[in-house]
């Protein structure tokens, strides 16, 4: 089956809406680093309804009417690499966890390294909110959207003291 995408305006750059089916499968970032997400054929669907309401939750957010988002979602991964985007839907709007927080919260707590790649291919972006894992010193770390992005999020959910390095 290939995979429905439309395309998104937003305050950190045009998004690229993915579905499998009837799921979010990805939210991909403008400038995306070649085969971050694998996902195979891609065919243009603007008016796949999963992703008319991905848009509209997402513009709800961007406008700060939004903190959690309600959309069927399709993690295609390893199952380590699931473990990991599942511990990030648990962090709450406006706070941050490190990577050793999400390694102990899935019972690992010596693959932090691992958490961090993991955290650096989550294929729904934002949604999943890898924004929101940082550097053990409260550092903004790595991000596929770029740092800039990542401060912007953090901002917009009200963490402006972060640090960029």
């Amino acid at each position: 089956m290939s995979n429905a995408y439309t395309l998104m305006p937003s305050p950190v750059g045009t998004l690229t809406l993915v579905a499998r089916g009837e799921c979010l499968a990805a939210v991909l970032w403008e400038e995306e680093r070649e085969n971050r997400v694998r996902l195979g054929e891609l065919h243009r669907e603007d008016r796949l309804p999963v992703l008319r309401e991905t848009a509209r939750q997402l513009g709800e957010y961007f406008a700060g009417q939004r903190e959690r988002f309600e959309l069927p979602l399709d993690f295609a991964g390893t199952d380590f690499q699931r473990q990991v985007w599942a511990a990030l839907l648990t962090i709450p709007f406006g706070q941050t966890r490190s990577y050793s927080d999400i390694a102990r919260q899935i019972g690992n707590p010596s693959a932090v390294r691992a958490v961090g790649a993991a955290n650096g291919r989550n294929p729904i972006s934002i949604i999943a909110p890898c924004h929101r894992v940082i550097g053990a010193s409260g550092s903004l770390t790595g991000f596929a959207g770029g740092l800039a992005a990542k401060h912007f999020l953090l901002a917009l959910e009200g963490r402006q003291s972060l640090s960029l390095f």
